[in-house]
């Protein structure tokens, strides 16, 4: 089952108008702006306005595809900006979250070609982005088994954090918070004006009732504190495999019922030794921060 998508219509305006040297206004407002076609010089040069373009999006690497609905949202935004909201038909091939090998289409676009020509590149940049998380999530999730869950963390590129773990979850894998408002997570430099792990626990149960806690143990001693103060989550930081081992063992022989996750230097080749240490969830930015896969728009007709 996806996930819902979350609202894209600013942070497209916002590439779209970066794209164009324009402000997002301009993206925003369904008028018959002919001179903002007019700033894709190179088309505006050698395509007629009259010239029609069919073409289809095609994977050039195996992945997991995500962001269709944004790439398809591009060309529909840029269509409405130049007064032309029905010139531009875009079909997904594939569905969200499909795996695919190279070679794959995954949607068609048909419509006035200096628009698609001039959406083009913004389209794919939100596909590729998106569909290399998802992939890297798909991966680390498998490795990971399926008891072990694998959740990202509040590293992604800014102004793209909700679209970013739109993909994590598309790809397979776990969210982590949203954000600051959504769960209680207590760091070292947060204990520090706290007090103690106890007075941390205490002070979030009551300025936020009802919100989950977690707290960032450096030591075997501070998670046991976490555990016996009612945290919900106990956040391992930095323990290597064996340390983690015996910390996840120590935990359940104290009686402690919280979930026990392990963060800080995560890497790929650790999942199968992770989940042997008895964790519930790792948690990394490697997801969120993947590197894109390659799309490329390929015309069919002339």
């Amino acid at each position: 089952m996806l996930p819902p998508l979350p609202p894209v219509d600013d942070i497209i305006a916002a590439a779209l108008a970066e794209d164009f040297g324009v402000t997002p206004g301009r993206i925003r407002v369904a008028v018959d702006d002919l001179e903002l076609l007019a700033r894709d010089v190179t088309s505006a040069a050698v395509v007629p306005q009259t010239a029609r373009f069919t073409g289809v999006v095609v994977a050039r690497e195996d992945t997991v595809v995500c962001g269709l609905p944004v790439t398809a949202r591009v060309f529909e935004m840029l269509s409405a900006a130049v007064g032309a909201p029905d010139d531009i038909d875009v079909l997904p091939l594939v569905i969200e979250g499909a795996h695919v090998s190279a070679g794959t289409p995954v949607l068609e676009v048909e419509g006035n070609a200096r628009i698609v020509l001039a959406a083009e590149r913004t389209a794919l940049d939100f596909l590729m982005t998106f569909s290399g998380i998802a992939a890297e999530a798909s991966r680390w999730q498998a490795a990971a088994g399926d008891r072990l869950r694998v959740h990202d963390t509040r590293k992604t590129l800014p102004g793209l954090r909700a679209l970013s773990k739109y993909a994590v979850a598309v790809g397979g894998a776990h969210n982590h918070r949203a954000g600051l408002w959504d769960m209680v997570l207590v760091k070292d430099n947060h204990l520090a004006h706290a007090g103690s792990v106890s007075a941390a626990v205490a002070a979030a149960r009551e300025a936020a009732p009802g919100l989950r806690v977690e707290i960032e143990a450096d030591t075997l001693e501070q998670a046991l504190d976490a555990a016996r103060a009612g945290a919900d989550v106990v956040m391992l930081d930095n323990f290597d495999d064996a340390a983690l081992a015996s910390a996840v063992r120590a935990l359940r022989e104290a009686g402690a019922t919280c979930e026990i996750e392990a963060s800080g230097g995560i890497r790929f080749e650790r999942l199968a030794a992770l989940a042997a240490t008895g964790v519930d969830i790792v948690s990394s930015s490697a997801i969120a921060l993947a590197p894109p896969v390659d799309f490329g728009l390929d015309e069919t007709k002339t």
